[in-house]
């Protein structure tokens, strides 16, 4: 056991036989052979990443890959971190050495860190504790003494420093913020130029722009050229300013992130605060799970324990006290025990400051459905580009040959007679186009969708009280299958009450009234909560009692306050000399007292069956210590058993005197004191009720959202709760977790040790039958997830003790809760529910199902674009030499597909059907049946239409009469105005790809209206304004006309499309399949060679 507390109680399970090995579940990661298939980017190897990026077909390397993981970065971060480290453990190896040789009587003449320099008011300066805290210097602080430190910093270890406003500030100035410098904006115009194709496009329009000005003059010359190059800088613009938002969304929510919510105490009050808001000179509560904010001193602590493994890079565990090892380092975390600590170095002063204004975080992280869509894009990517090579080798072959002509059928290029300017200007033409196909049909859009979805559904997130910290989390959230939920604060809420007690061995409905409580019982009882509490009790100015601590532990206070409690003066009344701090593993905690008189009490607080089993006395009406006898022992627990069936929570309130002899002399012994456990006697049994959520919500007028709560419940949900079996059994029945009590037998409604005790295979076999496990310790939660994941479920869970971290961290998506989460919890999880609401987890999986929706129609529709424009441009330069839809041109259409269309669809609001629907399948295909239908419908109209238009245009708008080349250019601007057209229609049919009523909603979604309208007064002033530099000329109304009809008519063919029936099987499948025979075929011919 000790061994096992060698290390981080949040990593234990790495080595925990029972834990198993995260190996086991490495069929997640198998990708049947494509870079581009990993289903669980969670934890995933470096070269597994690395090999997808190499994979892929890129334009802009920068700019596709800006929101994954960096891995240059990621392994220049980690040399960082390991000098800072090593700096980290050569200080303590120095400390160490310095113990050993000296002991703590150091020679007076040691050298002061510096020359003291005081700053405004203080006696001290922030160099002298700066070197103090980064050189763990135990001379200086002995002759200065911790408390005259404090004294010098003008601050009470007890009520701590004044909260003034003016204080706050000088302080600042004199030490400095709890902040360190921000990385710089990235240079998002410049990322924007560095795409391949634009590149090449810009050099193209360069040696156009000069052969025009040498043969047409600068007046008409420059139009081709120029026209291009205007184009191209649009594209970077929009881009940019693109970029540049979603950048800023990320940097908001990154701060967001860590900002985290500290308590100090300021005036003799504990208020929290934002760790940046943290000051020189302020104290600060300790318990298990917290983060160290800043560099300071121990002031108090009992069996204080810190994970320093964040600088040091070791998981072992260091004990901390004010004499021997005071020095707390930033951004290391109480691993156990609970204390105070005092600020000595804030921000870029401490050692944690300097690495994190070095290796400012990153972002980047690639998501499942990213890493899957870079697979798409590549594989469009490549037949675009045989397309691209297709047509250029077509037009180049016809134009060298004579086989090109302009609209009057005069021959482009005569060999001999043609001149080299001519000539080579007609094939940059040519080549400009083939290009920009390549634009067009690699949808360099499409992964970066997936970070624009994430990142709006992000920010609406946060509003819902949902902070994710990890991105592959948004869209996980939309494939959870199951749900492992706390009880206390998330399935109820976090507001609890004493409500029945057992005391003098008999129950009471009314625990607040003192006239039925013996006076000696009183004392203890009070003399046990004020002491054997991380809580704390405030009188203000105006009389109102403020009470802060968890949940239980605010409602057994409120019940001593209730008796009578003075909480300072019950405090000061005995002195604290070992304490054993709440453990979800024991499930009780204890402290060991000495009174005034020298007396020792050792008072004992946990779950009632648990500390019920411990005692042998009860205090009795009569204020005597009677022995428990076994019908009594029944009584209790009978009341204990009537108490959970009510649905409240148990806590045993117990004591038991100890004899001076007992408590270890020497302060080692009494670190490593185990306090006896047996033979106490009981005082109180209270029984306390958390408020009922679900009529809370329904009273509240959200029967709306309490619908999907119970509907999600019902379907997916498992309770995981340390409470007692029968109170998670009654609250299961009430909220709809377990349907009736036919329902609630094993293994539906199991203990913790049961299931523990079951071998690997067991497990496994009841794993999925499990809606209730009570008593389960935070080994047995890790047990459940992963033998869930084995049954290949997509498991989320939820937590908020520091022991929850391992079933955070091995499930697929780790929900800890904001306001009673530990900061370990925290930083093991994927998503914080801010305010410890079910509601909230409902919501996140609404937006997680959302963005796995919107990348499915931004899908369809650029899809959709892509083949039509490929086929059009195809069609028309093998049979013709000249293509409809030029360089211009395309560019405006790339830019309505990638970046305008990609902020419309992707930014769609989550629908209530969503919630109707079953989770998303990791491994289901990303374009469905239904998919296909739509974007081969209008793909095919739009491209039947357009080239009916190319080939007959002339006859059927009656432009005989018409030069050849106003006929060409009215005929060719009608194809551009009405492919524009049929994809801004289109663009509703992709809102809802598999409802007949496209327009539901839509006039809710402000954005999508705004974007439709601006590429609508975008294309008309093309056609009316720009006609040079497109190559367009005005149209009469009429043809306006046409081409607004075009484009309606993909309304009603996308709502008799929807009424075609599709196989429930996957088109890809029918591939996969022969392709796999075709495998299997060739392994048995190998086998046979083999023989």
């Amino acid at each position: 056991m000790k061994d096992e507390l060698q290390g981080s109680p949040y990593r234990r399970h790495r080595n925990d036989p029972e834990a198993g090995s995260s190996s086991r579940y490495e069929y997640d990661d198998d990708d049947a052979g494509s870079p581009f298939y990993i289903v669980r980017t969670k934890r995933a190897p470096i070269d597994k990443l690395r090999r997808w990026r190499q994979a892929a077909l890129v334009l802009n390397a920068s700019r596709r890959f800006r929101y994954t993981l960096d891995l240059k970065k990621e392994e220049e971060r980690k040399e960082l971190i390991a000098k800072i480290r090593m700096h980290a453990q050569v200080v303590r190896a120095a400390v160490l050495f310095q113990e050993a040789g000296t002991g703590l009587n150091v020679s007076s003449s040691a050298k002061l860190p510096s020359s003291p320099t005081p700053v405004g008011e203080f006696g001290i300066s922030s160099e002298e504790l700066v070197a103090m805290s980064r050189e763990h210097d135990l001379s200086f602080l002995q002759r200065s003494g911790g408390a005259s430190v404090a004294e010098k910093l003008k601050c009470n270890v007890e009520k701590g420093i004044t909260a003034d406003e003016a204080d706050l500030i000088e302080r600042k100035k004199a030490f400095g913020s709890n902040t360190y410098p921000r990385k710089k904006d990235e240079m998002f115009v410049w990322e924007a130029c560095r795409d391949t194709t634009l590149i090449i496009l810009m050099v193209a329009a360069a040696a156009s722009l000069a052969l025009g000005i040498k043969t047409e003059g600068i007046k008409e010359g420059w139009y081709d050229g120029g026209s291009i190059a205007m184009a191209v800088l649009i594209v970077i613009i929009f881009t940019a300013v693109s970029d540049y938002k979603q950048s800023l969304q990320f940097q908001n929510l990154n701060e967001e992130k860590q900002n985290i919510q500290m308590e100090v105490v300021r005036g003799g009050r504990r208020i929290k605060v934002s760790i940046f808001d943290i000051v020189v000179g302020d104290v600060v509560p300790l318990k298990i799970g917290d983060q160290v904010p800043a560099d300071g001193l121990v002031i108090s602590g009992h069996s204080l324990s810190i994970d320093e493994s964040s600088m040091t890079g070791e998981s072992k565990i260091v004990h901390k006290d004010p004499t021997r090892s005071p020095f707390l380092m930033s951004g290391c975390k109480v691993a156990d025990g609970y204390g105070s600590m005092l600020v000595t170095s804030v921000g870029i002063n401490t050692e944690w400051g300097l690495l994190m204004a070095n290796i400012s975080e990153d972002n980047g992280e690639e998501t499942p459905l990213q890493v899957r869509l870079n697979g798409v894009a590549t594989f469009i990517g490549m037949v675009g580009l045989a397309v691209a090579a297709a047509v250029l080798i077509i037009l180049v072959v016809r134009f060298f040959t004579g086989n090109t002509k302009d609209p009057d059928g005069t021959v482009q290029f005569i060999a001999g007679k043609t001149k080299v300017g001519d000539a080579v200007d007609g094939f940059i033409k040519i080549f400009t186009v083939a290009v920009t196909i390549v634009v067009v049909a690699v949808p360099e859009g499409l992964p970066l969708a997936v970070t624009l979805t994430l990142a709006y559904s992000m920010k609406k997130m946060m509003a819902d009280k949902a902070l994710v910290r990890r991105l592959s989390a948004c869209e996980t959230m939309g494939s959870a299958t199951t749900i492992c939920s706390d009880k206390t604060g998330t399935l109820t809420l976090n507001q609890m009450t004493v409500v029945q007690a057992y005391v003098c061995g008999k129950k009471t409905d009314s625990p607040d009234n003192k006239s039925i409580l013996p006076p000696r019982m009183i004392s203890l009882l009070i003399e046990g909560i004020a002491q054997n509490t991380t809580g704390s009790v405030f009188l203000t100015e105006g009389g109102a009692m403020e009470i802060s601590g968890s949940p239980t532990e605010k409602a057994i206070l409120q019940w001593a306050v209730n008796l009578g409690m003075d909480f300072g003066a019950s405090r000061s009344d005995s002195s604290i000399i070992h304490a054993f701090p709440f453990n979800s593993e024991k499930k009780r905690g204890g402290v060991a007292l000495k009174l005034s008189n020298s007396e020792i009490r050792i008072h004992w607080k946990g779950a009632a069956e648990i500390v019920l089993a411990s005692c042998t006395h009860f205090i009795d009406a009569d204020d005597n210590a009677v022995e428990m006898d076994e019908e009594k022992l029944s009584l209790f627990r009978e009341a204990i058993e009537d108490m959970a069936k009510e649905s409240l929570r148990c806590v045993a309130i117990a004591y038991r005197t100890c004899g001076m002899d007992e408590v270890p002399t020497t302060e080692e012994k009494l670190e490593n004191w185990q306090l006896p456990e047996g033979n106490l006697i009981l005082l109180a049994i209270v029984g306390i009720k958390t408020a009922e959520y679900w009529r809370i919500l329904v009273g509240q007028g959200y029967e709306m959202q309490f619908n999907y709560v119970l509907m999600l419940v019902s379907r997916c949900v498992r309770m995981v709760t340390g409470d007692n079996l029968q109170t998670a059994r009654a609250i299961a029945l009430e909220c709809g977790i377990l349907g009736s009590n036919a329902d609630a037998t094993e293994p539906n409604l199991i203990e913790g040790k049961t299931f523990r005790n079951m071998t690997e295979s067991q497990r496994l076999e009841v794993a999925d039958r499990i809606s209730v496990m009570g008593r389960s310790s935070p080994n047995d939660k890790l047990l459940l997830v992963q033998a869930l994941r084995r049954k290949e479920h997509v498991v989320a869970v939820t937590g908020d003790g520091t022991n929850d971290a391992p079933a955070l961290h091995e499930a697929d998506i780790g929900l800890a809760m904001g306001i009673q989460g530990t900061e370990v919890a925290k930083e093991s999880s994927d998503i914080i529910i801010l305010d410890d609401n079910f509601a909230s987890v409902v919501k996140v999986v609404r937006w997680g199902r959302s963005v796995y929706a919107n990348i499915q129609k931004f899908i369809q529709f650029q899809l959709t674009v892509n083949v039509a424009a490929l086929v059009i441009n195809v069609a028309a330069a093998v049979s013709s030499g000249n293509v409809p839809l030029n360089a211009v041109q395309l560019l405006w259409v790339n830019l309505i597909m990638d970046t305008l269309g990609a902020l419309a669809l992707a930014t769609e609001p989550p629908t209530d059907h969503l919630m109707g629907r079953p989770p998303v399948g990791r491994r289901e295909p990303l374009i469905t049946n239904i998919m296909w239908r739509n974007l081969l419908i209008q793909a095919l109209y739009q491209v039947t239409v357009l080239l009916v238009l190319n080939f007959r245009g002339k006859s059927i708008l009656n432009l005989k009469n018409d030069t050849s080349d106003h006929a060409f250019k009215v005929k060719n601007t009608l194809i551009f105005n009405s492919f524009v057209f049929c994809q801004i229609f289109n663009e509703f049919n992709a809102r809802k790809p598999d409802e007949i009523n496209v327009w539901k909603g839509v006039t809710k979604n402000i954005l999508f209206m705004g974007i439709v309208g601006i590429e609508v007064v975008l294309q008309v002033m093309i056609i009316f304004f720009l006609g040079k530099f497109t190559s367009t000329v005005r149209l009469s109304w009429k043809l306006w006309l046409v081409s607004l009809t075009i484009g309606f008519i993909s309304w009603p063919l996308a709502m008799v499309g929807k009424l075609v029936p599709v196989p429930e099987r996957n088109f890809s499948e029918y591939f996969k399949k022969r392709s796999s025979k075709k495998k299997r075929f060739n392994d048995k011919e190998g086998e046979g060679y083999a023989e």
